[in-house]
């Protein structure tokens, strides 16, 4: 009996021994061919913008394309799905965020797929506020306005957002309930399509991560606050929602890298590596000095993996109190 225990013990120590060994040599190996990069938004805006930023720089340090596919729709879903359902090899990425792998599990009765066993976390990237706008023609300058102007009209106002459950979806509904007014959700593909019928008035607000500030600065929509807890360093006469007069509103969203579930550690931490370093990194930052909003973060895949698993258990709590109801 000893011996066969012995024997187990030693063949599972030569297992183990070779896993390891063939995660190390596949990481010395990595990357022999171009990576896949999918980004589950359209193009255009800020989520779309860093991603590809991101990934230029990531191919000179993997030596190999980095090559960004758009899968937008679904509420996140689709490109979400299609990177849990590719191969754990570290040749597909996806852009992550606190809507696809938080809102959604509490959000929809049934996910495609399992946002902590179908990843592999490698570095969260960068935090971002929302900016409450509106169609400029709204006769209202002011949140207090706004309610105001709501609470008169009952659903006379509607809001834009990314579709059921997505973070714009959130802070919409939190907008409501805290703010004790009826306004009409419309969901769209991205921040990008809703725009025109933003700026035209066919929907009168939105909630957005940062795409429309140029707009904002031509006077074609209408900036009345921040969702974050501070006012922004770059737009310091722009009250937070509490400021401006919706007690207790507080939003901020983190986007992050993350590999399919089961890709090897050694390859994990690779990419943790040079995803850090490039966030970290100045040149990178300057890049993207255009989204005043973004506050730039890193940390290890562990350390994100915990994140997302309290992200989950919050953002479950945050959307039954504000009555939003699984799909």
């Amino acid at each position: 009996m000893r011996a066969a225990r012995a024997t187990f013990i030693a063949r599972s120590i030569v297992l183990a021994a070779l896993a390891i060994g063939c995660g190390l040599a596949h990481a010395q190996a990595y990357p022999t061919k171009p990576v896949k990069f999918v980004i589950p938004y359209p193009p255009g805006g800020l989520a779309d913008t860093f991603a590809r930023t991101l990934g230029q720089q990531l191919a000179d340090r993997l030596g190999q394309p980095v090559v960004p596919e758009n899968k937008p729709g679904g509420s996140l879903i689709i490109g979400t799905d299609a990177v849990a359902k590719s191969p754990a090899d570290g040749y597909t990425l996806l852009l992550a965020s606190s809507s696809s792998l938080a809102l959604n599990v509490a959000a929809f009765k049934k996910l495609p797929y399992d946002p902590v066993k179908d990843f592999a976390p490698v570095s969260i990237a960068f935090y971002t506020p929302l900016y409450l706008v509106i169609n400029p023609d709204l006769p209202v300058n002011s949140v207090k306005d706004l309610i105001a102007y709501a609470k008169a009209k009952p659903n006379a106002l509607s809001f834009a957002s990314l579709g059921h459950g997505s973070s714009l979806h959130l802070a919409g509904e939190m907008f409501k309930s805290l703010a004790g007014i009826e306004i009409l959700h419309v969901p769209y593909k991205g921040t990008t399509t809703a725009l025109p019928d933003l700026m035209s008035g066919r929907v009168s607000l939105m909630f957005d991560g940062g795409a429309f500030l140029p707009q904002v600065q031509a006077g074609k929509v209408k900036l009345l606050a921040v969702t974050s807890a501070k006012r922004l360093d770059s737009l310091p006469d722009v009250p937070t929602m509490a400021e401006a007069g919706v007690t207790g509103y507080e939003v901020v969203f983190w986007f992050g890298v993350v590999a399919p579930g089961g890709t090897p550690r050694p390859v994990v931490e690779r990419l943790s590596k040079d995803v850090n370093e490039i966030v970290k990194s100045p040149a990178f930052r300057e890049k993207l000095s255009g989204f005043g909003n973004i506050q730039f973060a890193t940390n290890t895949p562990d350390t994100f993996s915990e994140l997302i698993k309290s992200d989950i258990r919050f953002w479950d709590k945050v959307l039954k109190d504000a009555k939003v109801e699984p799909q």
